[in-house]
């Protein structure tokens, strides 16, 4: 089904009540959405263990990507859509089990394209892995149903 313009709309009121699949997925919850910011917590534990019983790097790359859109997303017109160009991410510590906080921060919003920032910190304050991306406004006809 494609989203309807309103249901466009309502993407930070998903987002700020968690009601969005990939978050419910992995388990990650927003807790401060603001334009150009959003902070998002995860429980990491057992359940997103890589094979050596680490914090899979996909999960982590999962909690940036989504923080840093949700702060993009937050700097959109009604009207506009945007979809994620690249992404790169540095892990610095290995998790097993700890309170994770993925901070997103828009860097530079252009009218085309944006760059976006994340760090991911452990419950200590220790930085976990730092995250980058950028991303492209869609506007128009490309933003319809997305």
């Amino acid at each position: 089904m494609t989203p309807e313009p309103a249901q466009q709309r309502d993407f930070l009121a998903r987002v700020k009540t968690n009601d969005v699949a990939i978050a419910r997925l992995i388990g990650f919850e927003a807790k401060e959405v603001e334009p150009g910011r959003a902070v998002l917590t995860l429980a990491a534990g057992p359940q997103h263990a890589n094979p050596m019983g680490t914090l899979h790097g996909g999960v982590l790359c999962d909690v940036a990507d989504a923080a840093m859109g949700i702060a993009f997303a937050a700097t959109l017109a009604p009207d506009e859509s945007f979809t994620t160009v690249e992404l790169k991410i540095n892990f610095f510590r290995p998790v097993w089990t700890a309170q994770l906080r993925a901070e997103g921060k828009v860097v530079r919003r252009g009218s085309l394209m944006g760059y976006i920032e994340c760090e991911i910190t452990d419950e200590q304050g220790r930085l976990v892995a730092k995250s980058s991306s950028t991303c492209m406004v869609l506007k128009g006809e490309d933003a319809k149903g997305r």
